[in-house]
């Protein structure tokens, strides 16, 4: 040992890592790959079982010597930092990822994964990378995504340049996993390290597929020149391999699938996410982990999405019952159970959460103060000064609430501002059925038109505000509903083209869905533009067969 010690001395202000790592090899023989894999799987037992420290004090003591144990500590403490957003845990989490890598880097082969990929190519045997070697390639490509999430968050254009690197280097390293996985399957498959390193390609290469087959055609194609790959079929492909096997990251393919179907085809899609799916991948993790919190949560959300509110309500609150140490897991559930209670026009118990919100969540501040003064405003005035609470004083809040990244504003957070403007003049105009507005900017009728008497109900609401308005006879405010005098909501137009096509879609009418879409490509620089295009993107997705008469050059971005 003091031999070794003293033959890297002159290393030590280079990398002191590597002491720490030849001390600890001394002292540590046996954790190998498979035992690495075996303890890692006991800390995701812990962690799905709401024991977040003890995972964490599992996997600690090794991440310096192990790429699974550098990998899942660091995981952890990036899950953690992307709920609170508190400065001190993107730090440490930050300061971890690159600890991670320098871990993984030195179990990765050292001349590189595209030697060895040329080898395979001529159709060398496949020993060139040994198993260790290979499950440090993968483990590298997910500490890098990991990192390039983090990064993003960074306020500067250099962060996101940063992280878009990040990503295309993740995104080839998984591609060289994946052709790496193909050639060697035959010679690895009786191997029991061998799925999960298929596993972690599964997700990997199903993940990243998924996520830019969202990406609205112009997009895409501007992606896939620059290497990525984008096909939804694929993506969800790999992704139910992963889930479907037995590997350490089933259940991160599992929660991915979880994440697109309930709540990325709902918020940036048509609203249509397969939720038999969902309840038979979850139907397994519910049996082993009842009272996991994140368990608990995605069947809560199940409900919710079903129109079953009240069960969907009582397991919200089950998750909060569940566990104290992780709050913002907590705040997700504010969240939805703000909506389960809007969606029935139960607006004091949608303020109790959308105050918890405002009072807890640094996630968005602005939203959720917006939220607030939004449910507020469809109480009776009676009711809003028992609270407590001036309506217009915390609408004037929401403009300096607002977070940027890298200079941007975060649309939803923008369209907020703008729309709470009409009460910082000296003669505020009112907002009407600003909480029935928000519902549809986050596509909640998708998920209220489950339950017919609630939507009769809405309907109700809307009616008795536009009569009302009429009653008024406020000009400024009558008519925002009015096409040729729109002031401030120009936004109105283009999403009613949209909402107009997907009614000519049900109809089976796809040539006039095209000429709608198609007329809304005539405005531009309208609130929530990108989550319009996002829509449409999707829309187009389902319509099948007649798409292909439709090639992206003719369809709208």
């Amino acid at each position: 040992l003091s031999y070794l010690l003293s033959s890297v001395q002159m290393e030590m202000d280079e990398d002191k890592s590597l002491i720490l790592f030849v001390i600890h090899s001394f002292r540590s023989p046996d954790m190998n790959l498979e035992a690495a894999l075996k303890e890692c799987s006991t800390a995701l037992n812990l962690f799905l079982n709401n024991r977040f420290s003890d995972a964490l004090g599992l996997l600690k003591p090794w991440k310096s010597l192990s790429t699974y144990h550098a990998m899942g500590y660091s995981s952890i403490l990036v899950m953690q930092a992307g709920m609170t957003f508190e400065p001190k845990d993107m730090d440490a989490a930050m300061a971890s990822l690159g600890e991670s890598l320098q871990t993984c880097q030195r179990f990765r082969k050292k001349t590189g994964i595209l030697e060895t990929l040329t080898n395979l190519w001529s159709r060398q045997p496949a020993d060139n990378l040994t198993e260790e070697e290979m499950h440090a390639e993968l483990c590298y490509a997910e500490i890098l995504l990991q990192k390039a999430f983090l990064t993003f968050l960074d306020e500067s254009i250099i962060g996101f340049i940063k992280g878009g690197m990040r990503i295309r280097n993740s995104y080839q390293i998984f591609k060289d996993c994946q052709a790496l996985a193909n050639v060697t399957k035959d010679m690895e498959k009786q191997k029991s390290m061998y799925i999960h390193f298929k596993g972690g390609v599964n997700m990997g290469i199903g993940s990243f597929n998924l996520m830019l087959s969202l990406l609205p055609s112009k997009v895409l194609r501007l992606m896939e020149f620059l290497g990525f790959s984008g096909d939804r079929e694929t993506g969800l492909s790999e992704l139910r391999e992963g889930a479907a096997g037995n590997s350490l990251r089933s259940i991160l393919s599992t929660l991915t699938l979880l994440m697109f179907h309930l709540y990325i085809t709902v918020i940036l899609g048509t609203g249509e996410g397969n939720l038999t799916e969902c309840e038979a991948l979850l139907e397994p993790y519910v049996e082993k982990f009842p009272n996991g919190a994140l368990i608990l949560f995605y069947t809560a959300r199940i409900a919710l999405l079903k129109g079953n509110f009240t069960f969907a309500q009582e397991r919200f609150l089950a998750c909060i019952a569940a566990q104290e140490e992780w709050r913002q897991i907590h705040h997700l559930c504010y969240w939805e159970l703000m909506w389960a209670y809007s969606f029935e026009q139960n607006w004091r118990e949608a303020y109790r959460y959308a105050d918890l919100l405002c009072k807890e969540s640094k996630w968005s501040q602005a939203t959720y103060t917006f939220q607030k003064a939004a449910i507020l405003s469809m109480l009776p005035e009676e009711e809003v000064i028992e609270l407590g609470e001036n309506v217009g004083e915390i609408f004037r809040q929401v403009e300096g609430l607002r977070l940027r990244i890298a200079g941007k504003s975060i649309p939803t957070e923008k369209f907020a501002a703008s729309k709470a403007q009409r009460y910082s003049s000296t003669a505020p105009v009112k907002l009407v059925v600003p909480a029935l507005e928000m519902m549809y900017v986050w596509n909640g009728f998708s998920v209220v038109g489950k339950r017919p008497e609630l939507t009769k109900s809405i309907l109700t609401t809307l009616e008795k505000a536009e009569e009302q308005l009429k009653d008024d006879q406020s000009e400024r405010n009558y008519v925002e509903t009015l096409h040729l005098k729109l002031g401030h909501d120009n936004y109105l137009v283009p999403f009613s083209m949209y909402e107009l096509g997907l009614l000519h879609k049900q109809k089976g009418d796809f040539n006039t869905l095209i000429k709608d879409l198609n007329c809304r490509t005539n405005h531009k620089d309208y609130s929530m533009e990108s989550r319009l295009h996002f829509r449409i993107h999707a829309a187009l997705n389902t319509m099948g067969s007649f798409s292909a008469k439709f090639p992206p050059s003719r369809t709208p971005a």
